[in-house]
């Protein structure tokens, strides 16, 4: 397989990969060395989700609309189920906040928050944009002067320079990491050994115009459900 072209799930924007190439580079104000991996064009949407859990816990009802209102807790089980579904390898094991990550694996994932920041500005060539892909967050994100005070469909707007549509706005989406006060570098980080948080990034229709940005970090419950939180997938290379 040519990792430089798009893995493809299935043909629709939410179900397509795409390759990020790994390299050097700082966030969070910290140095930080990554692998290559996947990541998602577009949020997870509830016809993807339903044909895989049988199930709907939206809010705003759509099948192209991202689903909301899973829990990190969820969003793994669906990343688990997709892998199971596609025969390929789960990424996690265990329950509850002995849960484990098997970055080797070749399942679905969440993104981790280094991975989700160096996809959503741009990767190894960054764009340097406040938002993914623009400075104007008209052109490419849902927030809450824009959004008609609820989700909207996945990939309406402007995408970034790697293709990923709603990587600011629309809903938060959750990833890998317990939260730490302070963002740790290095090469292939993954968050904090332990904690109460699970990491947010991104913002969403709810919420204003700053929490859209590529740098804001968020955080919350792994169990909450809400109809704000949703999330990406990734895969390792």
């Amino acid at each position: 397989m040519d990792e430089e072209k798009s893995w493809k799930i299935r043909e629709k924007p939410s179900e397509v990969m795409v390759f990020v190439k790994g390299g050097d580079t700082e966030i969070q104000g910290e140095g930080v060395t990554l692998d290559s991996f996947y990541i998602a064009k577009a949020q997870v949407t509830q016809e993807l989700y339903e044909s895989v859990m049988k199930k709907n816990p939206s809010n705003f009802r759509g099948k192209n609309l991202p689903v909301e209102s899973v829990s990190w807790y969820g969003a793994v089980k669906f990343c688990n189920a997709l892998s199971n579904r596609d025969g390929l390898t789960p990424c996690y094991s265990g329950s509850g906040k002995k849960i484990k990550c098997d970055f080797s694996a070749n399942g679905y994932r969440l993104p981790t928050e280094a991975e989700w920041e160096y996809a959503a500005s741009g990767g190894k060539n960054e764009d340097g944009y406040g938002y993914a892909g623009s400075d104007d967050i008209d052109e490419v994100a849902w927030y809450d002067e824009n959004c008609g005070n609820h989700t909207q469909p996945v990939a309406k707007k402007k995408p970034n320079s790697l293709g990923l549509y709603d990587i600011s706005g629309n809903v938060w989406e959750w990833c890998w990491d317990w939260y730490d006060d302070e963002f740790t570098g290095g090469d292939n980080p993954f968050g904090a050994s332990a904690g109460g948080f699970r990491v947010l990034r991104g913002g969403s229709w709810y919420i204003n115009s700053d929490y859209a940005s590529v740098c804001l970090r968020s955080l919350s419950t792994p169990v909450n459900r809400n109809n704000r939180y949703g999330f990406r997938l990734a895969r390792s290379v």
